[in-house]
């Protein structure tokens, strides 16, 4: 219990001391994470939408896949990523290794399996006789699809939490992608482990509450939203 408050006082006291090297990691960690969600939501809700209303003989397999892919370890991710990404790999010419995009293009691979399936999902429960309706109405593909997502906007919203949760939290595939570089690539889970690797404990926990603070404020306003949805 001493340690745990000793976290807590040594995560007020580095908000409260204006720690530059504390809010640029803060802020790196919230641009990766949520530009990684964002680029997953984009790609990943129009997927699940085309998987839920799709009628082909691979589906099955291919829903299979993708439920796979959300359980997949970050590590592995990581793994794949650096291999494309790495010198003498097929986009070693770009230089993307070790930057803040490397580690964006691996927490996407995470999260998009996510947005994909939980958007799957919520378009297939909705009732099979309002796509029906609307088709029989004249509406286009593009209009369908927009109405659907409307119509399950509560599972996607959901999407989003549950695809920002798996990046905001993961360590391994943004190390190895990223290095943790300081003034770079640094985010506050790769501080964490960091800091546990050299035995400070008080600095590692004060860090992990700051970064749960961070991760409860942003998933509280999609939360937020997704209730007033539903009251509506």
């Amino acid at each position: 219990m001493d340690l745990i408050w000793e976290g807590l006082q040594k995560a007020l006291a580095m908000l409260l001391s204006g720690d530059v090297e504390l809010w640029r990691v803060a802020f790196l960690t919230l641009r990766v994470s949520g530009t990684a969600t964002i680029i997953s939501v984009l790609v990943g809700v129009p997927l699940g939408v085309a998987l839920a209303l799709a009628r082909f003989p691979g589906l099955r397999l291919l829903m299979a896949l993708v439920n796979t892919g959300m359980g997949m370890p970050p590590v592995v991710v990581g793994l794949w990523v650096t291999i494309l990404l790495w010198r003498n790999g097929p986009l070693g010419e770009l230089g993307l290794m070790y930057s803040p995009t490397a580690m964006i293009i691996a927490q996407c691979v995470i999260a998009l399996p996510v947005v994909t399936a939980f958007t799957a999902a919520g378009i297939a429960q909705l009732d099979p006789r309002l796509t029906l309706q609307l088709r029989a109405m004249g509406a286009s593909r593009w209009q369908l699809c927009l109405l659907l997502v409307r119509e399950a906007r509560l599972s996607v919203l959901a999407a989003v939490i549950a695809g920002f949760g798996a990046v905001v939290s993961e360590v391994g595939a943004s190390m190895m992608v990223g290095g943790n570089v300081l003034g770079q690539t640094r985010v506050l889970t790769t501080s964490i482990v960091m800091e546990v690797s050299r035995g400070n404990f008080e600095v590692a926990l004060a860090l992990s509450l700051i970064l749960l603070f961070l991760a409860f404020l942003v998933v509280a306003a999609l939360t937020y939203l997704q209730r007033r949805e539903q009251g509506r």
